[in-house]
């Protein structure tokens, strides 16, 4: 069984700060809240250190698709399988929509669990939540 999820925030804060903040990867522990460590293997992976409850993740990431100030999308090469993508939308001079999308496949009870009761989403919504506070202070 596969999940999806999908979150939009509106931020304060032009595409160009939303952008930067989001392409720079070392950035990520500080507004993704399930995630400990990204670490840059080259220019298009990454190894990623999750603390989920119930488990820690590890897994490495390859970039698919990088457009300034538009998208960055990935997908999972080792470890546990998923997939996203997150937009950068210019809403105007001073503000943009962030949408982040991802697509998964659950493993094992509380995985399982957290795609049927919404948790995945609601975690996903709070760390939008966080990146939104971080782009808005960057201003």
């Amino acid at each position: 069984m596969s999940a999806s999820l999908v979150e939009t925030v509106d931020i304060d804060a032009p595409v160009s700060v939303t952008w930067a903040l989001w392409s720079d990867v070392t950035k990520w522990p500080s507004f993704l809240s399930h995630v400990r460590i990204v670490q840059p293997l080259d220019d298009r992976r990454f190894a990623w250190q999750l603390s989920l409850p119930g488990a820690d993740k590890n897994f490495v990431a390859e970039l698919t698709e990088v457009v300034p100030e538009n998208r960055i999308a990935w997908r999972t090469t080792e470890g546990v399988q998923h997939a996203g993508v997150v937009t950068f939308h210019r809403l105007s001079d001073t503000s943009s929509r962030v949408t982040l999308q991802i697509e998964y496949d659950p493993k094992g009870f509380m995985e399982h669990l957290g795609a049927l009761t919404n948790l995945d989403s609601t975690l996903a919504n709070y760390d939008l939540g966080e990146f939104q506070k971080l782009a808005e202070s960057s201003v």
